[in-house]
């Protein structure tokens, strides 16, 4: 193919004349200026307090220069944070409602340093703002929103205390000899650590463990969980939790324990703590294996335990973004318990045999029981948080439970009265249940301080698989001298497979409307799966029958729950005497279920309009009142919906209910906290009531046993069938106080507290409706006296009044208790140290007690060894062999049940334990900059 040579000669042309221009042009244009670099800039950060140490949420920081004119707001833990300011010489102004305004404060920085952090602000309140009380020093209790701190130097303990010496020390506070904890009547359920939970949250291992010398504060948080803690949307009923806050100069250590004793009746205890704690960072091993008497003192499940458990939990991060927290646990408890009951019950015979008057009959059971448990448990739980950036947050929570357990049960039973009979009732059961849950959180905060969007989701399941093998022997007796009688065989073999599925999702965004107020809306949904199969077959000649139709059940449901919240908040600084919230909640619910084996359906709607009120007024850091209401819808049971005849107690058949609707609980709160500083004076007042709508009730009737055939003139056989309805009407109300009294130095302390409580419940007793109403008071006083160091001794009285009512059946059951406590401590020769604790009770209205006035007596001898760093301690429990309590539950039916275990509490023990530990101070971080706290202990 050939060239064309003349196109190529015209192209080479206008290439030619272009390349001309470009250069004549570029020859034209004038020689373009570098553009100097900018300017450095740097960050300024700085934390805001009051005098009380606390950090100031919400102050103005106005920072100027010849170059910045530039202004903030702290945010909740009064921290403030200034980007991209051009000069390192320039003045700051803090200002704060009802505190004093700063003096211009004029600072002159290295201008290589990019990130600069000043020493704290400290902000004076104005004396005209809230009545506060002039004292000398900081107060010993501050009452913050949902926090009560106390300041742990003004509580004095022995040298190597652990904080459970200091907690017992600390007004409202009641610390168990097991290490749990109670403030002003509520129970603590979760400890944290510089606002962390604390090796898998348990509140006994961080009090027993955990030194008293390192807490700088006491916090006890109403904690409305971790959605409320990112987004500052409460929503439902807080936990109390514990939050222990190291001082900065014993924020890093290392804690090894070791521990074993062995005494009579085959007592045993060993363990073995190690902790690691490096301001946030915690890492901590825990073993321990265990001989343990359940119930002692009349509480508790009863019996004898083996028990062994191991624990592994690691908090830390990696690298500057991502924190992390993983906990893994595993329990073995193989279980005794041998108990003895009476009961009685009452059956008004009015409507049964149609009658004009009332006529009560009683029924009296005495009742034998040994049964064996042995369950085995795995718990892995994580949290994974990354911080994506300054402004987003991502969260991940998954968790692995595995539970097994197995058990054989023998009962034995003898009734007279209206009912007639003997049982013998041998029961073998195990189960398994694994479950998964995973929750994923993101949060975005903007610009703008306080506004911010949050949404998360959740998914469970837990599929258990059980089954039990029971055999059944039931003898009737037709007359009063037993000579006529019929007996009834019952060989049974039951199935049960239980899937729930769970899932949640939901959303929230805080849009500030001022430095005060703020609007929330909120928005989640709840459903939750039930998918279940239950099979009953006979044991027939070493083999099994076919299905029992009539008793087996293959029954699926579900729950769906929506929550749709618009909220007004006022008062977001702390210089606000009244804080509130108002809004609206909307709430749909949908219970729905299919019995696959009727091939029936059922399908209930409810919707819901409640108030969100919230309000809180503070005259002081040190004297509040709060105000709180929550509504909440639960659905039934599988018990109470299932609709077929469940004859495991041949003696009360249940039949579930489908059409049930799910019950909505109303609850109100109030709580008046108040503590005089000088005069070393705390007093608490808290109300509470709580009303249900749509309460699932039982309803029970008595029937003629269809297996037993009665001839004239014997006495006729009955047996009770219970069915669930919906009612109105079930409500509870109670009220408690407590009030401490610190004298001489915290050397006397008076402590005072009680409480009351009113509970109207309802049940259908053969027709008509029976309203039981439960009234209980309780009084205590417990001074702690410590008038020198070596001597300690706490006495303690209580009385405690319960009776039951019933209207149909017209009876009352009533018991009381008078207690006297004793329990305290000497130190002697230096290292030697005896504890004794004695308690005598004068017990009335329970006939059954084996020892109506029963006196227990315990006693410790210790000797310190190795610089107080070990101990050998002798023990003694319950040298008189009194403790043989009855525990007494009132029943619906007018009656009560009685009950004694086998807590063969007098033993004897010899251990001996090691405990070693070092600390030292928190570190600063980089580039000079100095240890930053938050107002929950954290690190920065």
């Amino acid at each position: 193919m050939g060239v064309n040579y003349a196109r190529l000669c015209k192209l080479a042309v206008v290439l030619f004349l272009l390349i001309s221009s470009t250069a004549k042009v570029s020859a034209q244009q004038p020689a373009k200026r570098e553009t100097p670099p900018p300017l450095p800039t740097r960050e300024i950060s700085g934390i805001v307090k009051d005098t009380l140490d606390l950090g100031l949420p919400g102050a103005t920081v106005s920072l100027t220069s010849d170059k910045d004119t530039l202004k903030t707001s702290t945010n909740n833990d009064g921290i403030f944070v200034f980007k991209d300011v051009k000069s390192a010489t320039y003045t700051i102004v803090v200002q704060s409602l009802g505190y004093l305004k700063t003096s211009p404060m004029r600072f002159k920085q290295n201008d290589l340093t990019p990130r600069i952090v000043m020493d704290p602000i400290v902000m004076k309140e104005e004396k005209n703002t809230l009545n506060t009380v002039v004292i000398n020093g900081t107060p010993s209790i501050t009452y913050k929103t949902d926090t009560v701190e106390y300041k742990a130097s003004d509580y004095v303990v022995r040298a190597n205390s652990m904080v459970d010496e200091l907690l017992k020390k600390m007004e409202g506070m009641e610390v168990g000899s097991d290490g749990s904890l109670v403030h002003n009547g509520e129970s603590v359920l979760r400890a944290k650590l510089n606002g962390k939970e604390f090796l898998g949250g348990d509140v006994a291992n961080a009090i027993k463990n955990l030194p008293a010398e390192i807490v700088d504060k006491i916090q006890i948080v109403d904690d409305y969980g971790d959605q409320a803690a990112r987004t500052g949307v409460k929503d439902g009923d807080p936990q109390k939790i514990l939050n222990i806050t190291t001082r900065t100069d014993k924020s890093v250590g290392n804690i090894v324990r070791l521990s074993g004793a062995g005494g009579s009746n085959d007592r045993y205890n060993g363990e073995i703590n190690g902790t690691r704690i490096n301001q946030n960072q915690t890492i901590g091993v825990d073993s321990k294996y265990r001989n343990t008497v359940n119930g002692v003192g009349g509480g508790g499940t009863g019996g004898t335990t083996t028990s062994g458990e191991a624990s592994f939990s690691i908090r830390d991060k990696i690298g500057k973004n991502v924190n992390f927290n993983v906990n893994y646990k595993y329990d073995g408890n193989d279980q005794l318990n041998l108990s003895s009951t009476f009961s009685k019950s009452v059956t008004n015979l009015r409507n049964i045999l149609k009658l004009q008057t009332d006529s009560l009959v009683n029924t009296f059971t005495t009742r034998g029981s040994q049964r064996t448990n042995d369950s085995r448990g795995h718990n892995f739980r994580a949290e994974i948080e990354i911080n994506l950036d300054s402004n987003d947050y991502l969260s991940f929570r998954p968790s692995i439970n595995y539970s097994s357990s197995s058990s054989n049960q023998a009962d034995t039973s003898y009734q007279t009265g209206y009912r007639h009979q003997y049982q013998v009732n041998a029961n073998s059961s195990s189960s398994k249940s694994p479950q998964l849950g995973l929750v994923v959180g993101y949060q975005h905060r903007f610009d703008k301080l306080r506004r911010n969007f949050f949404v998360e989701g959740e998914v469970r399941t837990n599929n258990r698989s059980s089954d039990s093998d029971q055999d059944l022997f039931l003898r009737y007796f037709l007359n009063e001298d037993e000579s006529e009688k019929s007996d009834s065989l019952a060989y049974r073999l039951r199935l049960n497979k239980n899937l729930n599925t769970s899932y949640r999702g939901s959303m929230t965004y805080v849009e500030p409307l001022s430095t005060n107020t703020q609007i929330e809306l909120n928005a989640q949904v709840n459903y939750n799966g039930y998918d279940n199969n239950a099979t009953t077959r006979n044991r027939v000649n070493g083999g099994v029958s076919q299905v029992i139709d009539s008793l087996s059940n293959i029954f699926n449901y579900s729950f769906t729950q929506a929550r749709f919240a618009v909220n007004f908040r006022y008062g977001m600084s702390n210089t606000s005497r009244i804080r509130f919230s108002a809004g609206l909640t909307a709430v749909p619910a949908l219970l729905s279920g299919t019995k696959v084996s009727l091939g029936t359906t059922t399908r209930r709607s409810s919707f819901n309009l409640i108030p969100i009120a919230r309000m809180e007024y503070l005259w002081s850091r040190q004297h509040k009142v709060a105000l709180n209401y929550s509504g909440n819808a639960s659905e039934p049971t599988f018990d109470q919906i299932q609709p077929v005849r469940d004859v495991t107690n041949p003696n009360n058949a249940v039949i579930g209910n489908p059409n049930l609707k799910a019950r909505f609980v109303h609850t109100i709160r109030s709580d008046y906290n108040n503590y005089i500083a000088n005069s070393k004076l705390n007093y608490s007042i808290g109300v509470n009531a709580s009303f249900n709508q749509n309460d699932v009730i039982s309803s029970s009737v008595d029937i003629d046993d269809p297996n037993v055939i009665v001839k004239p003139g014997q006495n006729p056989v009955k047996i009770r069938e219970t069915r669930y309805i919906n009612m109105n009407g079930v409500y509870r109300i109670g009220g408690n106080y407590n009030i401490s009294k610190q004298l001489n130095n915290r050397k006397y302390n008076l402590s005072l507290s009680g409480s009351a409580n009113y509970n109207n419940r309802i049940t259908m007793t053969n027709g008509e409706k029976n309203i039981n109403i439960v009234k209980s008071f309780r009084e205590s006083f417990g001074p702690r006296i410590n008038p020198t160091d070596w001597f300690e001794i706490n006495p303690y009285v209580s009385y405690n009044h319960q009776t039951s009512d019933n209207t149909v059946l017209k009876n009352q059951s009533e018991t009381n208790t008078l207690a006297f406590n004793v329990d305290g401590t000497v130190y002697f020769l230096r290292s030697w140290i005896f504890k004794y604790n004695a308690s005598k009770n004068y017990i009335s209205g329970i006939n059954a007690n084996i020892n109506n006035n029963p006196f227990v007596i315990n006693a410790t001898l210790e000797k310190e060894l190795f610089n107080r760093r070990g101990r050998v301690t002798v023990q003694a429990f319950d040298v008189l062999n009194q403790n043989n309590f009855v525990n007494r539950d009132f029943n619906d039916t007018g009656g009560y049940t009685d009950t004694k275990s086998n807590a063969v509490s007098r033993y004897f023990m010899v251990g001996l334990s090691v405990r070693l530990q070092k600390w030292s101070g928190a570190k600063g971080g980089r580039d000079g900059r100095g240890i930053r706290r938050r107002g929950d202990g954290s690190f920065m």
